[in-house]
C-alpha cells in the first residue's frame, strides 16, 4: 500500500544515519580501549586500521538492533509530532496496521542477522582478535595440548599430548579401545599421527599395541593403522571457544563434548544463543512501535536516550543470563532466551497503552 511505502520511506534515512553513527561509536570505543597499548608497542596506523576493519562486521551486529529501535521510535514520534497520523486514524486505519511494515522490516532484519552473524561476523571477529593479540604481544591460549576425545560411542578414546594446528599432526598419541562390555581391549601408542587427506584416516608413526593374549597384556608392533578415522575437525573444535565457531561447528562441538563425557553446558548455551540473538531485531521493532508517540518534546533526544537505555539493559541482562547458563545455574535455553522474553513482554505491555 501507499501508506506502507510512505512509512518505510520515512524510516530508511533515519535508520541509515543511526546505523552509521552507532557503528562509528562502537569502533571508536574499541579503538580508545586499546589505544594506549597500540602506542606503547608502536603499532603502525595501517595495522590499527586493519584491526578496525575486521571489527566492522561485529560493530554492525551490535549497532543493528539499536539503530532499528531508534529509527522506528523517532519516525513514529516525528509523525505524531507533526500530526500526520491524524489523517491515518480518521481514515479508520489502526496504529498496528499502519506500523505493520516496521514489523516486517524487523523480521527481515532478524533473518539477515542470523546469516550475517554466522557467516561474516564470527570469522572476522576471530581474525580481529588474533591480529590484535599479535600486535599487542598477547599470548592466546590455543588449548592444543592434553586433548582427550571419546569416539565410537565411547568405545575409542584418543589422548593427544599436542596437536600442531598448522601441519595437522598429532603428537604423543594414545588410543584406548574398549569392547562391548566396556572393558579394556587394547592400548595403542604412537609418537605421531599424520592425517591422510585422500583416504581419510590417521597414519600412525611406529605404533605399538598392548592387548590381552592368554590372560596377559602383551605388546607387539601394529601393522594396520588405517582404522582410525576420527576427522581432524573433532580435535580442532575441542581447542577453541564456542564463540569462535559457526553454528554447524558449535553443534559438532556439543556432540563431541557429549561423546567425550566433558562439560557441555557452555557450548549448549552458546548454541541456543545463536538463535536468540538475531531475534532481537524483531523485538526492538515492537519496542519502537510501543514508544512511538510517547515523546511530545525533544523527540530526537528522547528517542536516542530510550534506544541507548534499552540496549544497555538488554546487553547487561544477556551477559548475566548467559554467564549463569554457562556456569550451569540455569538451563541453557533459559539463559539464551530470558532477555528476549523479557523484552517481548515489556514491548507488548507498552504497546497496549500506546496511542492508537
Amino acid at each position: 500500500m501507499i501508506i506502507d511505502r510512505y512509512l518505510v520511506k520515512q524510516f530508511i534515512p533515519f535508520f541509515l544515519i543511526a546505523l552509521s553513527l552507532f557503528i562509528f561509536l562502537v569502533l571508536l570505543i574499541d579503538l580508545f580501549v586499546h589505544l594506549w597499548r597500540y602506542l606503547n608497542y608502536e603499532v603502525p596506523i595501517l595495522e590499527i586500521l586493519k584491526v578496525s576493519f575486521f571489527y566492522l562486521p561485529k560493530s554492525f551486529s551490535y549497532a543493528l538492533p539499536v539503530s532499528l529501535l531508534f529509527a522506528g521510535a523517532y519516525t513514529l514520534g516525528d509523525l505524531y509530532g507533526k500530526n500526520e497520523l491524524i489523517s491515518v486514524f480518521t481514515s479508520g486505519i489502526s496504529y498496528m496496521r499502519f506500523s505493520s511494515s516496521l514489523l516486517v522490516i524487523g523480521i527481515l532484519a532478524s533473518l539477515f542477522s542470523f546469516a550475517f552473524e554466522d557467516r561474516i561476523v564470527i570469522p572476522t571477529f576471530k581474525m580481529k582478535n588474533e591480529l590484535s593479540s599479535i600486535l599487542l604481544h598477547q599470548a592466546r591460549d590455543q588449548n592444543n595440548s592434553d586433548i582427550v576425545i571419546r569416539a565410537g560411542g565411547g568405545s575409542v578414546i584418543y589422548s593427544v599430548d599436542y596437536f600442531d594446528i598448522e601441519s595437522g599432526i598429532l603428537n604423543g598419541v594414545i588410543i584406548i579401545e574398549k569392547d562391548r562390555d566396556n572393558r579394556l581391549k587394547s592400548v595403542i601408542r604412537a609418537g605421531r599421527a599424520f592425517w591422510v587427506e585422500g583416504e581419510g584416516y590417521w597414519n600412525l608413526t611406529n605404533p605399538v599395541i598392548y592387548e590381552w593374549h592368554d590372560g596377559f597384556f602383551r605388546i607387539r608392533n601394529m601393522e594396520n593403522t588405517d582404522i582410525f578415522r576420527e576427522p581432524p575437525d573433532t580435535f580442532r573444535r575441542n581447542m577453541v571457544n564456542a564463540g569462535d565457531l559457526n553454528l554447524r561447528d558449535v553443534r559438532g562441538l556439543v556432540f563431541d563434548l557429549e561423546e567425550a563425557g566433558l562439560p557441555v553446558t557452555g557450548a549448549v548455551a552458546e548454541y541456543y544463543h545463536r538463535f536468540s540473538f538475531p531475534s532481537v531485531c524483531f523485538i526492538v521493532m515492537i519496542l519502537s512501535i510501543s514508544m512511538g508517540g510517547r515523546f511530545r518534546k525533544n523527540i530526537l533526544l528522547m528517542s536516542l536516550l530510550a534506544s541507548l537505555s534499552s540496549a544497555v539493559i538488554f546487553y547487561v541482562m544477556e551477559m548475566v543470563s548467559m554467564m549463569f547458563a554457562r556456569q550451569g545455574f540455569v538451563h541453557p535455553i533459559i539463559g539464551a532466551w530470558l532477555p528476549v522474553l523479557f523484552f517481548i513482554v515489556m514491548g507488548f505491555s507498552l504497546l497496549r497503552s500506546a496511542r492508537t
